[in-house]
């Protein structure tokens, strides 16, 4: 089974967000364990010009042409080596080397991933490599979908369609006039409504034989109005295509026992060394050193779909309880901003960190007692499943993959996380005044930190449930075959 895998980024080459870390992760996890069954799996990304200006071990290896109307352009093929599934970077003219790997020009990003859409069919014809199934993710990757539809090439006559949403509301606004350059008509037979029939993500919907959302709750959450980015209409018509499966995270890279950036390395039964962790990082800030009091961590892109002003307004409304707090993320200036004077507020007890720090996130997973996750609608996530492997109780909204992987039933045996219903600053402080109070009883806390610990969310059963999805579409397009 072949099997070309697209997405706009991947670890470890490549990473702006959690669409790195499943590109990354999930493709050699469903190499393994397909390998009683010979899979050929492939990843392609483009060659942004951040990985140009990388000295990358890897070959060249073909040009191909790409129709951009009324001409061709020439696509670069390269191979990275000594990778353990085979991925391919897509450069050439229309992928400038200075820009960023999502740009602010819906317009321009529209192009340059219609471009890489397009180029990526072309690599599998270049290489006389016929896939049995295209797995595009997001809009970016869309595009190929519907070209496989509209061409209807005799070589992708058994090529099946699949697309895993992580993020609905992202459909590829602007990017209309960038699949006409490439010669994609809008969708006027379909039943996607008129305005989303030139987008890339509902176009490349419309193609998919099987659509996955990242999480069992958003799959069903996209199915309303209040998720479904004006298409929960059309998805309701899709229902039979439409599963929910939840994405994981690589242990070998998230693990506190082993995890290279942390000052104290530890397990479930070396906890005090979570303890000097926080420590540490108390001195790091300049914050008082109070056992007793309960670290909140927030690692977060500043945005509003995170939640960030309800934390902060949440935060201010509790000032006479005991806390402490590490904020880290940016994004939305007026939202760090608002993170800013919460730090000036309160400055014997906040810090707010705004750059982009992978190491420093890895030191509040490892110091913070609970970490705070409060987004309005979140598809999956996997800061929450991460925290948990360092055993800092999550607490989230109960929404998409928060509710799906925190257990807030306040049963000692399973318990490991809390959970708000509305997306309202007062509800939050309630639930953070619960875990306040859980945190004063240290038995119930350590027990809630060896449960999260405990919990499994490696790729293992995500990768065969997608396996399985994949062999379901090979059967169905070889079955018509014959």
């Amino acid at each position: 089974m072949n099997i070309l895998f697209l997405a706009a980024e991947a670890e470890p080459f490549i990473k702006v967000g959690g669409l790195a870390d499943v590109a990354g992760s999930l493709p050699p996890a469903i190499q393994q364990v397909a390998s009683n069954d010979h899979i050929d799996i492939r990843v392609v990304i483009p060659f942004h010009g951040a990985l140009q200006r990388q000295s990358l071990p890897m070959h060249f290896v073909t040009q191909v042409q790409v129709k951009h109307y009324p001409q061709y352009v020439e696509a670069e093929i390269y191979q990275l080596e000594h990778t353990g599934v085979p991925t391919y970077l897509i450069g050439g003219t229309l992928l400038s080397p200075n820009a960023p790997v999502y740009t602010s020009d819906s317009s321009l990003d529209g192009i340059k991933y219609t471009y890489f859409s397009m180029a990526a069919l072309e690599l599998c014809k270049e290489l006389n490599w016929k896939p049995d199934l295209v797995h595009a993710n997001d809009w970016h990757t869309a595009p190929a979908l519907y070209a496989l539809k509209v061409f209807k090439e005799p070589f992708f006559s058994q090529t099946g369609k699949l697309i895993t949403i992580h993020n609905l509301p992202y459909l590829g606004h602007g990017a209309a006039d960038a699949l006409g350059e490439f010669g994609l008509p809008p969708a006027v037979n379909s039943q996607l409504p008129v305005w989303a029939q030139q987008l890339p993500l509902p176009v490349g919907l419309y193609a998919a034989d099987k659509i996955v959302a990242v999480s069992p709750t958003y799959a069903k959450e996209i199915l309303t109005a209040d998720f479904g980015a004006g298409l929960d209409g059309y998805l309701a018509t899709r229902q039979e295509d439409l599963c929910g499966i939840l994405n994981g995270i690589d242990y070998s890279l998230w693990n506190p026992k082993t995890d290279q950036i942390i000052k104290y390395p530890y397990d479930q039964d070396h906890l005090t060394n979570k303890i000097n962790n926080k420590t540490k990082i108390l001195q790091d800030f300049n914050l008082s050193i109070e056992p007793d009091t309960i670290l909140i961590g927030m690692i977060t892109r500043m945005d509003y779909q995170k939640g960030v002003d309800l934390a902060i307004q949440a935060l201010q409304s509790i000032h006479d309880q005991p806390w402490q707090a590490i904020i880290l993320g940016t994004g939305n200036p007026v939202l760090e901003q608002t993170a800013f004077q919460l730090h000036l507020q309160f400055p014997q007890r906040v810090r707010s960190v705004l750059r982009f720090d992978p190491g420093l996130s890895r030191q509040i997973y490892a110091a913070a007692d609970l970490l705070l996750i409060p987004s309005r609608y979140e598809p999956c996530g996997l800061t929450q499943m991460i925290a948990m492997k360092y055993g800092t109780i999550p607490l989230g909204r109960a929404t998409g993959g928060l509710k799906d992987t925190i257990i807030d039933n306040q049963d000692p045996s399973t318990w490991c996380g809390f959970l708000f219903d509305k997306p309202t600053p007062e509800d939050l402080a309630q639930t953070l005044l619960r875990a306040i109070e859980a945190y004063r009883n240290s038995n119930l806390w350590q027990k809630m930190q060896l449960n999260a610990m405990n919990q499994d969310f490696s790729w293992k059963r995500s990768a065969a449930k997608y396996f399985h999805l994949y062999q379901e579409i090979y059967d169905r397009y070889h079955d018509q075959a014959e």
